[in-house]
């Protein structure tokens, strides 16, 4: 948790990642490898702030990449070689993806028909042999919110097990889903009932599975001892496989906030919005996607609409607006025990995974610094955006 003895010395807005509570997760990560004989590797997509992979290699030795600059970035500053999984890969960049890859998995065969020949060659002359997989469908999804859902009717997303040859081509090792969202161990064991009733006979034939990402384990009420049985169990089914999990959000879940700061508190129809020198939109746009309301230091979570009871204001309801000029960059209702003041600090919790990598700068809006609290109680400040970096984005 963020101490008040400190949340001045830190610039604002600013993200800050607190090293204690990764090691947390980290931990229990690691003790479910331990028991279970399964891999987890890190996915880019959720988080990538690449100054805390000395913490990670201390207890993790992969990662995920879904680009050639995810899989740089495994390569060059997480020190190992990426497992690679793109929708469809590009002639100009797939030859710089084998150098930093370990794992290449292809969407359809017709991606796999197309590189496998590079592939091969590849391998004829490297060191490094680079393990293919082919990404399954099972047509069965545990997510609710259709923007996360791979597997709806439609889906661009893996091959259906109506398309699956009888035998494998020459050259696939491995099979790749992705099923899950935020979700626990009984919607795997139903997506693993499924995999091994519709793509059992490919199993025994391939050297390992990965299950992709989606697995909450370090939230709090995830059964970690229901996962470790059936990882086991599914296991000693198929002794051939090694087992990758992929998450994401399970790594840096509840590991920091977004600490931000009120500039201005405006009303309308009764409706009291404190605008903040941060953006839903470029800082927090999974709350927009999802929609979520996230958790605010200090505040009670109300239903979305509670800002517009007609005592809202006197109960010290506020919407909580960014600072851009989207209509939409708001959120509500937040419940304060106190009027909200200009110059408050506002702060969003559990602000690191998908936030940091998704940001962006429209409106040019500046970003919030990235800051790394050390166990010591040290602060470790990682980046200070500027104008620079908006500007050379843009032409």
């Amino acid at each position: 948790m963020v101490e008040d003895k400190w949340l001045d010395s830190i610039p604002n807005p600013c993200y800050v990642m607190e090293e204690k509570l990764l090691r947390r997760n980290l931990s229990l990560i690691r003790s479910i490898m331990d028991r279970t004989e399964v891999e987890f590797i890190l996915a880019f997509k959720a988080f990538a702030l690449w100054k805390t992979f000395p913490v990670f290699r201390e207890y993790i030795g992969h990662t995920t990449a879904s680009s050639l600059y995810e899989a740089r970035l495994a390569f060059e500053e997480f020190g190992s070689r990426a497992h690679v999984y793109s929708p469809a890969y590009q002639e100009g960049e797939f030859d710089e993806i084998l150098k930093c890859a370990s794992h290449v998995t292809f969407n359809s065969f017709s991606q796999y028909n197309r590189f496998i020949e590079t592939v091969s060659n590849y391998n004829k002359v490297s060191d490094e042999k680079i393990s293919c997989g082919i990404r399954i469908n099972p047509e069965h999804s545990e997510i609710e919110t259709e923007l996360y859902n791979p597997c709806a009717p439609g889906s661009r997303f893996g091959v259906l097990q109506s398309q699956m040859p009888d035998v494998l081509p020459e050259g696939i090792d491995g099979l790749h889903c992705h099923c899950h969202c935020e979700n626990d161990s009984y919607a795997l064991e139903a997506t693993l009932k499924v995999i091994d009733e519709k793509f059992g006979k490919w199993l025994t034939k391939v050297n390992w599975l990965n299950l992709g990402g989606g697995h909450l384990v370090t939230r709090a009420d995830y059964d970690v001892e229901h996962l470790i049985s059936i990882l086991k169990a599914f296991k000693q089914k198929y002794p051939n496989l090694r087992i990758i999990l992929e998450p994401g959000s399970a790594f840096a879940w509840q590991t920091g906030p977004l600490v931000a700061k009120v500039v201005d508190i405006v009303e309308n129809y009764g409706i009291q919005t404190a605008i903040l020198n941060v953006s839903f939109t470029c800082h927090m746009p999974d709350c927009l996607e999802m929609p979520y309301q996230p958790a605010v230091r200090c505040a009670e979570t109300l239903d979305a609409d509670a800002c517009k009871q007609p005592d809202a204001v006197a109960r010290h309801i506020y919407r909580l607006g960014g600072n851009s000029c989207l209509s939409g960059d708001y959120m509500g209702s937040w419940q304060f025990d106190h009027e909200l003041q200009i110059g408050e600090k506002i702060i969003f919790e559990d602000m690191i995974h998908y936030t940091t990598v998704k940001t962006n700068m429209f409106n040019g809006i500046h970003h919030p610094s990235i800051a790394f609290l050390r166990e010591n109680g040290d602060i470790l400040v990682l980046r200070n955006y500027k104008y620079e970096d908006y500007r050379d984005r843009m032409c």
